[in-house]
């Protein structure tokens, strides 16, 4: 019953912020969430990197480490995607990033929070932390089907690693008044991502439910597969290991939709607004079971 009760204080939380935002969507249709993205874009996702990596007593080594794996992980998801895709005869690589990217920074994280505390924040960081960059890096250049560098320089986020794994190397720690900061932007940010995917799941549609519901299980329940594949080889274990197996499992991202809605024709903008919203529907089956199945077996 103990283990119960600690996956319904894990779930809820988020889960309900999402359902605020979902109420107001379906209360006024019109809701406009660009504020929310150049937020996160600008201040919310630097924050949130800098703050969960340099409080919560993470160590480089275990930071590098975990970078590591989640390097694995989402090259791995990549794989998957592309043999998904070109199965089913779609664009292989603009609808590549909804499965190379789940929702590890605004959700995966609060979530591993809550299930294991201030260390679990800080694993689930490192791994967020490649996801960040790759958003703002790799996702534009898909979407785009163009390298430009000038992505990398214009984000944030990316100056933020830096300075993150700086501190964290040198073992230097950050200033009290940058990290209360920092801890008021990232959790701010947080809330209102949550609430603009509830927002989000009433504005996107759904335009090829089997399509989308194939896709989808190669996110939310191949994605956990993989990332207890990947415990196995590398033999991990523990807290840490709990953490990776979670963000593994988390839904696609909402900022998949946002890049493409910039950068793509429509047709492939319906396709991956059709993947984030079965993905996430799904989630709300297997993220808790995923989590049920971390809780007992890697704490």
């Amino acid at each position: 019953m103990e283990l119960y009760i600690k996956l319904f204080e894990v779930i809820f939380p988020v889960f309900f912020i999402i359902s605020i935002g979902f109420f107001l969507g379906k209360k006024k249709s019109n809701l406009d969430t660009s504020f929310i993205t150049n937020y996160a874009a600008n201040f919310g996702t630097p924050a949130l990197v800098i703050f969960a990596l340099t409080s919560t007593g993470i160590s480089f080594g275990l930071f590098a480490e975990y970078f590591f794996y989640a390097l694995i992980l989402l090259t791995s998801f990549g794989v998957v995607g592309l043999i998904f895709l070109i199965l089913m005869k779609k664009d292989y690589i603009r609808e590549l990033p909804p499965f190379i990217l789940p929702n590890t920074g605004n959700m995966g994280i609060p979530i591993c929070l809550f299930a294991y505390g201030e260390l679990g924040m800080g694993v689930a960081a490192a791994i967020s932390s490649l996801v960040v960059t790759l958003h703002f890096t790799l996702n534009i250049f898909l979407a785009k089907k163009k390298f430009d560098f000038n992505v990398i320089l214009k984000s944030p986020a990316f100056y933020a690693i830096l300075i993150t794994v700086f501190f964290l190397y040198f073992d230097i720690s950050m200033p009290q008044f940058v990290l209360n900061t920092v801890m008021l932007l990232a959790y701010t940010m947080i809330v209102l991502i949550l609430m603009s995917l509830g927002i989000g799941l009433t504005q996107m549609k759904v335009f090829s439910f089997g399509s989308s519901l194939i896709t989808s299980m190669g996110r939310v329940i191949v994605g956990p597969i993989i990332g207890l594949a990947l415990i196995k080889i590398f033999n991990l274990s523990g807290f840490a290991a709990g953490v990776l197996l979670i963000q593994s499992a988390m839904p696609s991202a909402i900022l998949c939709y946002l890049v493409a809605s910039m950068y793509s024709p429509k047709p492939i903008v319906d396709n991956i607004s059709s993947m984030i919203v079965v993905s996430t529907i799904m989630s709300l089956v297997t993220v808790p079971i995923t989590v049920f199945f971390a809780l007992k077996y890697f704490n």
